[in-house]
């Protein structure tokens, strides 16, 4: 596999032995302006951005210091310049010039400018030297690329000099890193990122920042923490608010359409840590955990008694699924639900797993009480179900802080589009399943093979249809998903399950598990 991030800092090394670490502009001597506060309070990141290694040119036509502009009278609370020449086509004359915007809109308007933020791949504290001299007020200084002390001596630089460095961590080993410099340098100088894009391959998974969201104030309780990339809707922005993230951190969307980049801002500061946020930080930190490789969760899904949950849950099963739907055999009603909660409780059971309602109609009394349920706390999750389901549930904006997931009915390539449409949603995870002409689930039939791994490419997959005990170490093997979702196959009839082949699932996985 291409590993991108090696060649850029191969090709970097390259350019600063032959130019220096000013790359051959003239930068001033001593710094010409004040330094602005990085991220005191919450807010965008807006990001001056041409081109990237994954989507080529994005704004190739950009003016740095417009742009900039356009991003402080939106409401940004800092500017990312990126100065990386050779797959982002930035310079530190872009710097320069976005720095000195900021100075013109302080004087213009009264306000305090947003500070500013240079981003590249920096590797010695003479170049975070040269970002201060240029304007900077905070510089990126990315974990996976740096030893703890060449981190710490560019962490000391900014301590010393007044700025701010914006260290970026995606994995437990950058963490110790990460603790080693708050041990020695005072923490208002340091501010935590965390990328949801893989720089390796440039792949993006938006649960990875809230993985480590609680790692990091674990840390430090008080630190300042942004979710960097993949923010590509008002309701994506809304989304990393909802997590209880201080900032995010955009690129791509906002340079090809800087002009949107107040929705983006307003979406993020009105937003608030919330249920549907709580719950994904909960999934994130056991789903990516590095104990989980390899092992997918298990939703069995269509239970309709006592017995068959508490089995489910004794074998091992992560969610339980109960189908609110009336035109369902599997229809669960609102009082069954909370007798099986109740029962699972007295059982001590209940903890091992999280209720989910699965809807299909919203407007249906079972939709609703699926929804008040939620609210209750006595399903944790409400899986929407259909594409058109999911719109209509995402639009309205009293829903958004319901726990819920999306799932879709995949058939054809052209469905593949509506797991990039609720994506950009801001939908971390999005279930799909095989299509039938006489239902929505539990049809036991299975997805094309190709549409699978066409999924597998872009998201985590979650994946339900046709998946039995004779297959599940088969469908492991070839896709790794990160859950399956169970339910037909392992029915002795429509609603009741055969605890035979319940115990034969779990025996066949956990094989594979370990």
């Amino acid at each position: 596999m291409r590993d991108i991030l090696s060649e850029i800092i191969e090709k970097r090394k390259i350019d600063i032995e032959k130019r220096g670490v000013e790359f051959g502009f003239d930068i001033p001597k001593t710094r010409q302006r004040k330094i602005h506060p990085f991220i005191a309070e919450k807010g965008a990141i807006l990001e001056v951005k041409r081109a990237s290694p994954s989507k080529g040119d994005i704004a190739p036509g950009l003016n740095a210091g417009e742009t900039a502009l356009s991003y402080a009278r939106a409401g940004a609370k800092a500017i990312s310049c990126l100065t990386e020449t050779n797959y982002f086509k930035g310079t530190l004359g872009d710097l320069m010039e976005v720095c000195g915007c900021m100075d013109s809109f302080e004087r213009e308007t009264g306000k305090t400018a947003p500070a500013v933020l240079r981003k590249d791949f920096l590797l010695s504290a003479d170049e975070v030297v040269v970002a201060f001299r240029a304007g900077a007020d905070a510089v990126l200084l990315i974990a996976r690329i740096l030893d703890r002390e060449t981190m710490l001596s560019m962490a000391k630089k900014c301590e010393e000099l007044g700025i701010s460095a914006l260290i970026e961590v995606r994995k437990d080993e950058d963490l110790e890193k990460l603790s080693y410099v708050l041990s020695k340098v005072d923490s208002k100088y340091i501010v935590a990122g965390v990328n949801s894009r893989d720089l390796r391959d440039f792949s993006i998974d938006m649960l990875i920042p809230s993985s480590m969201l609680g790692k990091i104030r674990n840390i430090d309780g008080n630190a300042r923490v942004v979710f960097e990339s993949g923010i590509l809707s008002p309701k994506s922005a809304a989304f990393a608010s909802s997590m209880g993230f201080n900032a995010f951190l955009m690129g791509e969307a906002a340079a090809k359409n800087p002009n949107k980049a107040v929705e983006y801002t307003k979406a993020f500061e009105s937003a608030n840590l919330d249920a549907n946020g709580k719950a994904w930080l909960e999934y994130s930190s056991r789903a990516l955990s590095s104990e989980r490789t390899g092992k997918p969760f298990v939703k069995i899904c269509g239970i309709t008694n006592v017995d068959d949950a508490s089995l489910a849950c004794e074998l091992g099963a992560d969610f339980l699924g109960f189908i609110m739907w009336k035109k369902s055999g599997r229809n669960v009603e609102k009082e069954r639900i909370l007798e099986i909660r109740k029962a699972l409780d007295e059982k001590n059971l209940s903890g091992r797993v999280k209720f989910v309602g699965v809807v299909v109609d919203l407007d249906s009394a079972e939709g609703k009480n699926a929804l008040e349920l939620c609210e209750d706390g006595v399903l944790d999750f409400v899986q929407v179900h259909t594409f058109d389901s999911a719109r209509k549930f995402l639009s309205d904006s009293s829903l958004s802080s319901i726990p819920h997931y999306c799932a879709v009915n995949v058939a054809s390539e052209s469905d593949l589009e509506k797991l990039s449409e609720l994506n950009r949603l801001g939908e971390p995870r999005i279930l799909i399943d095989a299509q039938s002409a006489t239902g929505v689930g539990g049809t036991g039939k299975t997805i094309d093979p190709n549409l699978v791994k066409a999924v597998k490419k872009s998201y985590r997959l979650w994946l339900a249809g046709g998946i039995s005990p004779d297959n599940v170490s088969e469908i492991v093997g070839e896709y790794s998903p990160e859950l399956l979702d169970v339910s037909s196959s392992l029915e002795k009839e429509i609603g009741l399950k055969d605890h035979e082949k319940m115990k034969e699932f779990f025996s066949n996985l956990n094989k594979i598990r370990g």
